[in-house]
């Protein structure tokens, strides 16, 4: 064994066990999820991969003698040269060094970064071969151990503090876990709580990450990663609104942005663990704990809707419906108004023993 168990018996991981069985089972015959029907414009869906982009989707032509489009392919030359220097230096920059490099000249970030995404996209490369790296915002605590590319070996453990996503994903090797299931927790704020909360420590062996909000390339890259290497269940801790929603299918299916690298950012094998719709009214949460959807929340909500991987999700179509019908969305802390250790001591925990994923 990597770590020495600490947390419940081994009876509290049986379902858990159980769903782990299942999704091995659904990889030996080669799928995950029942497909989705339907094609957006740039992108198509796989149950096994996620959106990914259609194989004669349009595209857009930049031209040297043209006067509208001589500045974006000089830029794109220049950006491409840095990549040749890097490559052949075997060095990495992050899009903030590129940017440094001549801030005059690239005007703002978002242009390096739109940039970027399209040379990546051009060569069919993902980021890092072009030896370019995201700067990491999320963070990762629990039953895991590491070695970076450096040499430095890191240990993520389930006390008070959580150690930062490392900035290349691809360099870290040796990675060792006896993980039970992997957490993601939408926000910053609860993932700091349930450290506090000691909840990583109460439910070990588990591995707990955050994205802090949206999140970065690089949480979404780990978070694939402990999945093709480990295949443990990996379940999401969202708000019950159509932010949280969106963030748990970026993980889960991808993002029309990213499609060209679909299958080395999303896990499909993802279920929506809380704050769920239905918990709502089945814990009886105090009204004036909810807020009423906004008329950005409603339109998102229809969005997402009328995506094609929905379809295959009835359980998931169910709880948004509820929450279209009701008007009313809630954040994970209003968990608190039952009791303030409601989260870690009583719903997760219940969660997990019970199978209350969908």
């Amino acid at each position: 064994m990597a770590f020495a168990p600490m947390g419940p018996e081994a009876s509290f991981f049986e379902v858990l066990d159980r769903h782990r069985a299942s999704l091995l089972a659904a990889l030996s015959r080669g799928g995950q999820e029942p497909p989705g029907q339907g094609t957006p414009v740039a992108s198509r869906f796989e149950d096994t991969v996620g959106l990914q982009m259609v194989p004669h989707c349009s595209t857009r032509k930049i031209r040297s003698d043209s006067p509208k489009s001589v500045q974006k392919f000089a830029l794109i030359l220049k950006i491409l040269s840095m990549i040749y220097k890097l490559v052949q230096s075997n060095t990495y920059a992050t899009k903030r060094d590129i940017y440094y490099t001549d801030s005059q000249l690239f005007g703002n970030q978002t242009v390096v970064d739109n940039i970027i995404d399209d040379i990546s996209c051009m060569l069919k490369l993902p980021r890092r071969s072009l030896h370019i790296l995201s700067t990491s915002k999320g963070l990762i605590a629990g039953n895991l151990r590491y070695v970076e590319e450096d040499g430095t070996r890191v240990t993520c453990a389930c006390g008070a503090s959580a150690i930062a996503v490392p900035s290349n994903i691809q360099g870290i090797r040796n990675l060792i876990t006896d993980a039970k299931f992997l957490l993601i927790v939408e926000k910053d704020a609860t993932f700091q709580r349930l450290l506090d909360d000691n909840f990583c420590y109460k439910m070990s062996p588990c591995i707990m990450v955050t994205g802090k909000g949206t999140p970065d390339l690089n949480t979404r890259l780990l978070v694939r990663r402990l999945w093709e290497l480990f295949h443990v269940p990996v379940l999401t801790l969202v708000d019950a609104d159509p932010h949280g929603i969106e963030i748990m299918c970026i993980y889960k299916y991808g993002s029309m942005s990213m499609s060209f690298e679909a299958h080395n950012l999303t896990v499909p094998a993802i279920r929506w663990l809380g704050l769920l719709p239905s918990d709502i009214k089945r814990l009886n949460i105090p009204k004036d704990s909810l807020i009423p959807l906004t008329k950005w929340d409603q339109m998102k909500l229809d969005s997402i809707l009328k995506r094609p991987y929905v379809t295959g999700q009835p359980f998931w179509r169910k709880e948004m419906e509820l929450m279209a019908d009701s008007k009313m969305k809630a954040e994970i802390q209003a968990l608190n108004s039952l009791s303030s250790d409601y989260l870690s001591r009583v719903y997760l925990p219940n969660k997990l023993k019970f199978g209350g994923w969908i």
